[in-house]
């Protein structure tokens, strides 16, 4: 269940490529070793409506929130942020090197009993298993 969401400013797509960005933080999920390749996910929004600082429109910013379920260690989730992170200030090393860019990722875990899933593409690759979509309440009495 790693979701990678990823919000930014509309402006920034014409200072940096949100596919690349997209693609860079997807291989370093992947690459990390602690996420099953059949729940990574990355998700990239423009902001609607944004006010960054100071408020002039120069100002751009991405902020990335990663969902992963329990399970994995501080230190493995730490060393994979720190990995994703890098990936990211790589794909935007343009706008971090202006005074008008900021960047940041927070992860979060999610409690099992408040989270559904139903995902087939889990039997489809290989070492996967489905087990982990079962209903967080069918185990209560």
């Amino acid at each position: 269940m790693p979701h990678l969401h990823i919000e930014y400013s509309p402006g920034l797509a014409a200072r940096a490529d949100i596919g690349d960005l997209c693609r860079a933080v997807h291989g370093a999920m992947v690459t990390s070793g602690i996420f099953p390749l059949a729940g990574i996910r990355v998700r990239a929004f423009a902001a609607d409506h944004w006010i960054v600082a100071d408020g002039i429109a120069e100002n751009d910013f991405v902020a990335m929130t990663l969902s992963v379920g329990v399970g994995r260690s501080k230190p493995a989730l730490y060393e994979a942020g720190a990995a994703i992170f890098a990936a990211a200030r790589r794909a935007l090393a343009g706008p971090l090197a202006t005074e008008h860019f900021a960047l940041s990722l927070e992860i979060r875990e999610i409690d099992p009993e408040l989270s559904w899933k139903d995902t087939p593409i889990h039997t489809r690759l290989p070492g996967q298993d489905r087990d982990q979509n079962r209903d967080p309440n069918q185990d209560r009495t």
